[in-house]
């Protein structure tokens, strides 16, 4: 990133016009920008809720509120790519429940969160998001779309305990979905104003699952909605690449990359952004010390494998080169337990600094949101947090948010 050089002269004309709630200057502070540089000690310019320059050395502009980051660290807002935010009945969850839960996310550093597949009242909650009537992180939400007909019941309690992908594999091919009938859940979901369309690709011999991927890819275009693929084997993965959706959730941890170069090869050329999700299999601690999986009910041990082979086949496609790989948890604990989970999982084979670019510019490349948020630099949207200490050093400093910033605007400050 080209470093801007603030001067009073550029500043006073940035800041012609009367000072709002979107017009900041944060000065004093340790920048990392999020594409790997760092200034020591530095200052951000931010002018109707997007970044006007980044620069070394203090300064303040007249008129405008200035933070002192006081030596702390200043960088992108924290983004979670894969998320589930409603727990129960959606109306109570947004009667109830949503107001608390979004400012649990600005406490936690987090300015963009990706609804994976929620209750339709997150439509509602992301209206109120957008219109101030609520404070929290800018919210985006993704509608499912299958890719083939039910061949038995509806799962019982948490699908991610008794994975098809992992053991129970379909022998016989799924029933196909009349492409018409495809057609139209695309179009119910652009209707209804979903951001994105979520498959899950679990493939059956000979069954339809590619072919009704590569509709809903085609369909979803012609809407301006993307397509997120969840895909957790090697296998799945390799078949949901066929149909070039825009994202792949889900680091595949089932299968051994490291015994398949071949498709190590093939996964990376694709150059499809994949979303990290690792802690799904790796025990939750409660205050009773219980191991906890991710609908609160005892872990399933016969799982635990993933939470060492997610971790390899990650660290082996970065090493390949993939795309990109970024933050996300596929949770529902709240933001900071989950947050304290996925550096756990992610910590196993990334350093540091390699964290602090999967959870900002990474995780925003996971949301196709890339050109907007995700790093300071100037023309973005001003998402930025205040840390207290040295994330380049220590992981476990992302959790000591003092300052949530979105857009320019103030929305969690750390009591003094």
């Amino acid at each position: 990133m080209k470093i801007a050089i603030l001067v009073t002269a550029v500043a006073a004309v940035c800041f012609a016009a009367s000072a709002s709630g979107q017009n900041l200057v944060i000065t004093n502070g340790r920048i990392l920008d999020g594409t790997g540089a760092v200034i020591e000690r530095g200052t951000v310019v931010v002018r109707d809720g997007k970044i006007v320059s980044v620069s070394s050395g203090a300064s303040s502009v007249s008129g405008v509120r200035t933070i002192d980051a006081a030596g702390k660290t200043v960088m992108p807002g924290l983004i979670d790519a894969h998320r589930h935010l409603i727990e129960g009945d959606g109306a109570q969850w947004l009667a109830e429940r949503a107001e608390r839960q979004m400012a649990e996310f600005l406490e936690a550093g987090f300015t963009t969160v990706l609804s994976a597949i929620d209750a339709p009242q997150i439509l509602e909650a992301r209206q109120r998001l957008q219109q101030g009537q609520m404070r929290g992180p800018r919210l985006f939400a993704a509608a499912f779309i299958p890719l083939a007909g039910a061949t038995g019941g509806p799962p019982q309690g948490d699908p991610a305990r008794s994975d098809a992908s992992r053991s129970a594999r379909a022998t016989q091919p799924a029933p196909a979905i009349p492409p018409e009938a495809t057609r139209a859940a695309v179009e119910r979901a652009a209707q209804a104003g979903f951001d994105y369309l979520k498959t899950v690709m679990i493939t059956t011999p000979g069954g339809p699952e590619i072919e009704t991927l590569k509709l809903i890819v085609q369909e979803g275009k012609k809407h301006g909605l993307p397509t997120i693929t969840h895909a957790v084997s090697i296998l799945d993965t390799l078949a949901a690449i066929e149909a070039a959706p825009a994202v792949l959730v889900h680091t595949p941890h089932i299968g051994h990359l490291e015994e398949d170069p071949a498709a190590v090869r093939k996964i990376v050329d694709a150059r499809i952004p994949m979303t990290s999700t690792l802690a799904v299999f790796v025990p939750h601690f409660g205050p009773d010390n219980q191991p906890l999986f991710r609908d609160a009910l005892p872990f399933p041990w016969s799982t635990i494998s993933s939470a060492g082979q997610g971790p390899v086949n990650a660290r082996l496609l970065w090493e390949a080169g993939i795309e990109s790989y970024g933050y996300g948890t596929d949770t529902s604990w709240p933001p900071k337990e989950s947050l304290t989970d996925e550096l756990r999982a992610l910590r196993v084979t990334f350093s540091p600094k390699d964290i602090v670019t999967i959870i900002t510019r990474n995780a925003a490349n996971s949301t196709l949101k890339g050109n907007e948020i995700g790093t300071l630099e100037p023309g973005k949207l001003a998402d930025i947090v205040i840390i207290d200490g040295d994330p380049l050093r220590d992981s476990d400093d992302l959790l000591n948010v003092v300052t949530t910033i979105k857009g320019g605007e103030v929305l969690f400050e750390e009591p003094r």
